[in-house]
């Protein structure tokens, strides 16, 4: 009885060390542009993008395993904090940060639990599987539709370009081709309706 106690209190433990995702902001802004979306949100959207657009994957996928790399992925900014994918420093740092926030933040949990979610998430970085390409594709698809929602928000802050969006966010054409094709499409028509620059300043 014991041994199973301290199991619950582990697995309880990270839950509500979880619930610190709500507090890290991304640079994307919801679509009514109050504030800027969290991490608990980015990933719930995520679930959601991969429930209803699975049939855009590149490849036959298990969509319970995708679900639970996008419901994962991005819990190590608790400790490492969001890196904006535009932002090339943070982004040369960011594997070491997020390396040793994935060993505490998976380390919560029984060791059972901890390895099967260290390995989703470790596949979800490669990217080496149909599932992680998918994944990977939303990940990136998300951000586009929020700002596209809201004019071009965060990008026009950051000065971002079409150029530099669409070199960004090219590798969505791994995990969903036709999916990547649109995003294109809505990128052309934002360049038209002025919310986004043909060239980074």
């Amino acid at each position: 009885m014991t041994q199973e106690l301290t199991r619950l209190q582990r697995q309880i433990g990270f839950l509500v060390e979880m619930d610190k995702a709500k507090s890290v902001f991304r640079q994307s802004y919801l679509t009514d542009g109050s504030r800027k979306e969290n991490d608990a949100e980015h990933m719930w959207h995520l679930a959601l993008c991969v429930l209803v657009l699975g049939e855009y994957a590149a490849e036959p996928v298990d969509l319970v395993r995708v679900l639970k790399m996008v419901l994962i992925h991005d819990i190590v900014e608790i400790d490492a904090g969001d890196t904006y994918i535009y932002d090339d420093v943070g982004r040369a740092t960011q594997a070491e940060r997020e390396g040793r926030a994935a060993d505490r933040l998976y380390g919560l949990l029984p060791a059972d639990q901890e390895a099967e979610l260290r390995e989703i998430w470790e596949e979800f970085e490669a990217r080496a599987t149909p599932e992680s390409r998918f994944a990977a594709a939303v990940d990136r698809l998300q951000p586009v539709l929020l700002n596209l929602a809201t004019e071009g928000r965060a990008w026009r802050e950051h000065r971002m370009g079409a150029d530099r969006v669409l070199a960004v966010n090219s590798k969505m054409e791994a995990g969903a081709p036709d999916l990547w094709d649109y995003v294109r499409q809505l990128l052309d028509d934002a360049v038209a309706r002025g919310w986004l620059d043909e060239k980074t300043s």
